[in-house]
């Protein structure tokens, strides 16, 4: 068996990478490759060759996804954080390049990956994709999360547990406000 890949951090010491797939990671791909194909079918400048190219698509928008919404939470929690007026300033201008950068990225990255097979048309097509996305995801998500008579329909037959979230029946998953 192999070990994992090390990786240095800043500071940090050696941190072992590891990919950890939740169910929750799949049905996002799923909605997110609904969404693209809604897309494809709808507006003439959003292109895929194929259904393959449309899935792989879905994963990449995944991966950049993630690492947006980790970016901007960071910059977030250090706006809301106790410093000073210049690093809460340096952070804001931050996330202000970072809001319309992310979208330059995520252009740019399917031009690298997939080049003229798939297209998400420009700036503003990829704006909309990415709020449908963000939209979509989380409804989805919210539909694990609903609390039901019973057991829900993502339940363990065994144990009643939920499946995605291993909550207990009639407990929700997380504290609601």
């Amino acid at each position: 068996m192999r070990s994992p890949a090390r990786i240095t951090g800043s500071g940090e010491g050696p941190i072992i990478a590891r990919i950890a797939l939740r169910p929750l990671d799949l049905v996002d791909v799923f909605v997110y490759l609904v969404v693209l194909g809604t897309f494809i079918q709808l507006f003439p400048a959003v292109i895929s060759e194929s259904f393959l190219l449309a899935l792989l698509t879905a994963v990449l928008l995944k991966v950049v996804l993630e690492a947006v919404l980790w970016v901007k939470t960071r910059l977030l929690r250090g706006i809301r954080s106790p410093s000073g007026a210049l690093a809460r300033t340096i952070r804001i201008a931050a996330l202000v390049l970072v809001l319309p950068g992310s979208k330059f990225l995520v252009l740019e990255l399917v031009d690298l990956v997939f080049g003229d097979a798939v297209r998400l048309g420009g700036f503003f097509a990829v704006t909309a994709l990415i709020i449908v996305l963000m939209l979509a995801r989380g409804a989805a998500r919210r539909l694990f999360e609903r609390e039901g008579p019973g057991v829900s329909a993502g339940a363990d037959a065994a144990t009643g547990a939920d499946a995605v979230t291993g909550a207990a029946p009639g407990r929700p998953s997380r504290p609601r406000p």
